[in-house]
């Protein structure tokens, strides 16, 4: 398949390429094409060469200015999520809905106050997970790593800060390691849950800025609390995050959940694929799914490969993964069957 930009222009052309043809390699490898460009002209081969030449034409249109190799991953996001809805419609159509099924409708984008000005929902699924936290006082969000869970909800906590809808937020974690024993770490409580609170560190530094999240702390409008220190408490007026809720128990995940008070808001957000309790121990997230699906005022978003805001091979890696988990499964089946 060809493409040749009209009309020629070889500054339009440099920015759409990128440094060494750094933004021409990430199509390649996420659409898994393969890519040639001879002077003004793109050669495109493979299954998914009309995918190429579609972020191809989007680009050359809008390249006065250098492209981003982040724009250029954040666009085979998006058209990955849209094409996936687009294939799942025509199924919804013909097929006769099931009790439990939830089409998803269509979800525009709400407005943030963050200092991000292009915050916005990059997949239909986070479009209706910032709706769900908007309109619900409980949000479960749930799905693989790299979908917006953490970022998205830190996001709606910051906006309902700035707006004054609430005093404070509350991020809280599970002080489990991943597969690890790193031993007691030093300094006072908050320096030892302070690496289990990275990811919502970054991401409040990401939208409010180094400076004033520092200052926030000062003031305890920002607050951590550690998951173990929760008990007996009763959160007013606040936004309560609990992330990689899938490593809590299901004792934690009650006495969590009875923690919200009057004008309060709560994100629970996990991967249910990453546990690291031990083997004998229930997910929280998973019994809470099960246990407050029909309880009104809670919402679920469950999040799968599409949604995944990060380079675009980790979407193709959640999908391995999740391939290789059904074929052991299915092995497992059979080998059970011709014991017996």
């Amino acid at each position: 398949m060809h493409f040749e930009p009209q009309p020629v222009d070889n500054n339009r052309l440099a920015h759409l390429c990128g440094p060494m043809d750094e933004n021409l390699r990430q199509i390649s490898a996420a659409l898994d094409v393969t890519l040639f460009r001879r002077g003004e002209r793109f050669i495109v081969s493979g299954a998914n060469a009309e995918r190429a030449v579609d972020i191809l034409q989007k680009f050359y249109a809008i390249a006065d200015k250098p492209v981003s190799v982040e724009d250029v991953q954040l666009a085979l996001v998006e058209q990955r999520a849209n094409l996936a809805q687009a294939v799942e419609k025509p199924a919804i159509l013909t097929k006769k809905p099931e009790p439990d099924s939830e089409e998803l409708p269509a979800v525009e984008t709400p407005v943030l106050k963050t200092r991000r000005s292009d915050l916005r929902g990059r997949t239909p699924h986070q479009n209706q997970y910032l709706k769900s936290i908007l309109e619900h006082d409980v949000t479960f969000g749930i799905g693989p790593a790299g979908t917006g869970k953490t970022y998205l909800a830190v996001a709606c906590a910051v906006d309902a800060l700035e707006r004054d809808a609430v005093k404070r937020i509350v991020l809280t974690r599970p002080a489990v390691e991943a597969g690890e024993r790193l031993g007691f770490l030093p300094g006072d409580l908050a320096q030892k849950v302070d690496p289990y609170l990275r990811p919502l560190y970054d991401a409040l530094y990401d939208l409010m800025g180094f400076d004033r999240v520092q200052k926030m702390f000062e003031k305890q409008a920002i607050e951590i609390a550690p998951l173990a220190y929760m008990r007996g408490r009763t959160l007013n007026h606040a936004f309560i995050i609990l992330d990689e809720a899938q490593n809590t128990t299901p004792e934690q995940m009650k006495m969590f959940l009875t923690r919200i008070g009057f004008g309060s808001k709560s994100v629970v957000t996990g991967d249910v694929t990453q546990i690291d309790l031990q083997r004998n121990q229930k997910s929280g997230l998973i019994d809470a799914a099960a246990v407050l699906k029909d309880v009104r005022g809670i919402a679920f978003t469950h999040f799968n490969s599409t949604d995944v805001v990060r380079h675009p091979l980790v979407a193709r890696i959640v999908d391995a993964y999740e391939s290789a988990g059904e074929a052991s499964a299915i092995a497992a089946t059979f080998s059970n069957a011709a014991k017996k």
